[in-house]
């Protein structure tokens, strides 16, 4: 698993919550979304189930290493 947090772009999601359901541990992944924050929840993962499920592609998998440059998201516009 990556390490790092899942980020929204909250402007495209229409809260279908898709991204939930496919949550294996069952995060209310939609909330966060709605909400604009990114999911920094002690039990997630970071499996990206989530972001390969989400239809409108809102969710963006963004790593971090200590060790190395930070992968970002591409720049929401």
């Amino acid at each position: 698993m990556a390490q790092g947090q899942i980020v929204p772009d909250p402007v495209r999601c229409v809260q279908c919550g898709i991204c939930s359901y496919n949550c294996p541990i069952g995060i209310d992944v939609r909330r966060h979304a709605w909400q604009g924050r990114p999911v920094q929840h002690s039990q997630c993962l970071t499996c990206g189930e989530c972001v390969a499920r989400c239809p409108r592609g809102v969710l963006c998998l963004e790593r971090t290493n200590l060790f190395s440059e930070a992968a970002q998201c591409p720049a929401i516009s």
